[in-house]
């Protein structure tokens, strides 16, 4: 079990343990449930806040890595969604009888989403730039991770493809209108782990929870008796007491919808 330890003062923090649940995931209920007790002067809040927020780090990572390619290196979007992290472990409340994860995904995903608002409303790169930035973007993540270092402009347009005088354009440009580092609190470290594929069924449960929420009792009823209890269109058409072939027409345009909803831009938001 991954621990957090820390300084405060010159003193050495106590470790702070960070159990695992059932499916091996980090299990915080604990910590959040004890740091909602503690009064704002308290010096165990730091530490359990910065176990939390260590442990779910790779959660971070896991919505960073759904908004790559736009033009943002990944390490920012990191930063970002750490910052919505921390926002999510100050403002949880654990006795609203929401899981953390469901409260914290649409809080990282919307800072992250404002993230590129902001930066969408400064000044625009020209269009043939913006063409080849995500290029750029890629290059130069790609080598740094080869390399171990920041490649060169020549190597970046070597790898890209591009003439060296039109990725010093890119890099400039993107310099230019770059906004002021956001520094994440002292205390959280990075973490590196291997990707967790359940987290894919968190951020589509979390997504999904309020678009369910807003549909009509019976269709809702329609999709967990489908979808939770197995039941055929046949048995669920007895059950509700209307018609297979109604019970058909319901799920098509119940699906339809729920699609459409799960996929509109700030469903995860909502």
């Amino acid at each position: 079990m991954p621990d957090v330890g820390g300084t405060a003062g010159g003193q050495p923090h106590a470790r702070v343990e960070v159990g695992t649940d059932e499916t091996g995931r980090p299990d915080t209920d604990p910590l959040l449930a004890e740091l909602a007790g503690l009064p704002e002067t308290s010096p165990r809040r730091s530490e359990l806040r910065d176990a939390v927020v260590t442990a779910h780090l790779p959660l971070v990572h896991h919505i960073a890595r759904r908004f790559g390619g736009r033009g943002e290196p990944h390490d920012d979007l990191v930063q970002v969604g750490t910052i919505g992290l921390i926002k999510a472990v100050d403002r949880y409340e654990p006795g609203r009888g929401v899981p953390f994860a469901g409260y914290a995904v649409p809080t990282i995903t919307g800072e992250i989403r404002r993230h590129f608002r902001d930066r969408a409303g400064t000044v625009r790169l020209p269009r043939r730039l913006q063409e080849v930035q995500v290029s750029v973007t890629q290059a130069r993540e790609t080598l740094t991770h080869q390399l171990g270092r920041t490649p060169t402009v020549e190597e970046v347009a070597q790898h890209a493809g591009l003439d060296a005088d039109t990725v010093l354009e890119v890099l400039e440009s993107a310099y230019t209108l770059s906004t002021v580092p956001l520094d994440v609190e002292s205390g959280v470290g990075d973490t590196l782990g291997e990707d967790d594929v359940a987290l894919d069924e968190v951020l589509t449960r979390e997504t999904l929870r309020p678009v369910l929420a807003r549909l009509a009792p019976r269709e809702r009823r329609i999709i967990a008796l489908r979808f939770v209890r197995g039941m055929s269109q046949s048995q669920i058409a007895e059950e509700v007491g209307i018609s297979q072939m109604h019970v058909s027409r319901l799920l098509t345009k119940t699906l339809a919808r729920l699609r459409a909803e799960m996929t509109r831009p700030g469903a995860e938001t909502d």
